[in-house]
């Protein structure tokens, strides 16, 4: 269980001098890499650095005095994904009518990624953050336990947050796909999924649709998980290589929409009729559904009003004003005419 970080103002530059023996001009010459200094000295400061959490203050260098932040920080997997595009509109826009400004960046899954983010984002003292995802490196963490700034996480849902949780349960999705498409008599199901770094929400996904699988004493019969991003052509070559691997498959799961369209034109190229001959789901209710000849069967999730709960929690932990620790978002299977 993740103890919760309880919010405090950063450490100063004069607290990291007083830490490291030395004045505040001489530690602030360590950190511009100017020179007068021993390297015993600048071994000194930058050890207190490092266990005080310390990011140097770019509004403070900027304008000369501290200023009340209206910056925040929002870090997301993917800055190309259309389910994460209207969420970050969502959260744009939540965040105008308050009076603050975005800045974004994408940690494409990597913990080290976000960390970088994370460090470069705290340098200009944002009032608060949003990370996506429920994996940080301990690093992430102590700089976050060290600054004290409020910290919504979202997209998965997490019960122990750091600070506020805002997401749905992936588990639960691929639970509920599993056990719907068990119903309607596929037996031989497999999966198509990509993934480009560590283990991430698409994989927890799959986790809960084996779960009914299991349940049910079936198994996938085959998987395929491609190292790439997830999008048309991944899911056509995806469906491609499990087709070729294995016969008499009924039923594809995909690990979202886009996938599960590339699969369902390789299927249409082989005169395969769905879901006649095989069945496809995807996850997402994204954009490209509502123009297919057949309706997909998929989950949605209120995508815009995630960013917007995410977004006024946030604003509320900034003010001292009351909100919840955790937030369940709805999501909703959508069964069309492909399964």
């Amino acid at each position: 269980m993740v103890k919760k970080i309880t919010r405090r103002r950063g450490a100063t530059l004069s607290e990291v001098a007083e830490a490291a023996g030395v004045s505040k001009m001489t530690a602030s010459r360590v950190l511009r890499n100017a020179s007068g200094f021993t390297d015993e000295t600048r071994d000194k400061v930058l050890i207190q650095v490092k266990r005080l959490g310390y990011v140097p203050n770019r509004i403070a260098a900027a304008f000369g005095s501290f200023e009340t932040s209206t910056l925040i920080g929002v870090s997301v997997p993917s800055l190309t994904s259309g389910l994460y595009g209207t969420l970050l509109d969502s959260i744009d826009r939540t965040f105008l009518k308050y009076g603050y400004q975005t800045m974004i960046g994408a940690h494409e899954r990597s913990a080290e990624t976000e960390e970088e983010w994370l460090r470069a984002i705290l340098a200009w003292r944002p009032a608060g953050v949003i990370l996506s995802g429920r994996k940080h490196t301990s690093s992430t963490l102590e700089i976050l336990k060290a600054q004290g700034i409020p910290i919504v996480e979202i997209w998965n849902l997490n019960t122990s947050p750091l600070d506020v949780s805002v997401g749905f349960n992936h588990y639960d999705c691929g639970y509920e796909m599993g056990r719907f498409m068990l119903s309607k008599g596929y037996r031989n199901i497999a999966y198509v999924g990509a993934n480009r770094n560590a283990r991430s929400t698409n994989e927890t996904r799959l986790d809960g649709f084996e779960a009914a699988l299991s349940d049910a004493s079936r198994t996938l019969v085959n998987k395929e998980i491609l190292v790439d991003h997830a999008g048309f052509y991944p899911g056509y070559y995806g469906t491609e290589n499990v087709l070729n691997r294995t016969k008499d498959i009924d039923a594809i799961y995909y690990q979202d929409d886009t996938m599960a369209v590339g699969g369902m034109f390789y299927c249409q190229k082989l005169g395969l009729k769905i879901p006649q001959d095989i069945a496809i789901a995807g996850w997402g209710g994204m954009e490209i559904t509502s123009v297919l000849p057949q309706k997909l069967t998929t989950t949605t999730v209120a995508i815009e009003t995630l960013g917007k709960s995410a977004a006024e929690a946030l604003v509320a932990r900034i003010r001292g004003e009351f909100t919840k620790d955790v937030t369940v978002v709805e999501t909703r299977l959508i069964p069309g005419e492909t399964v």
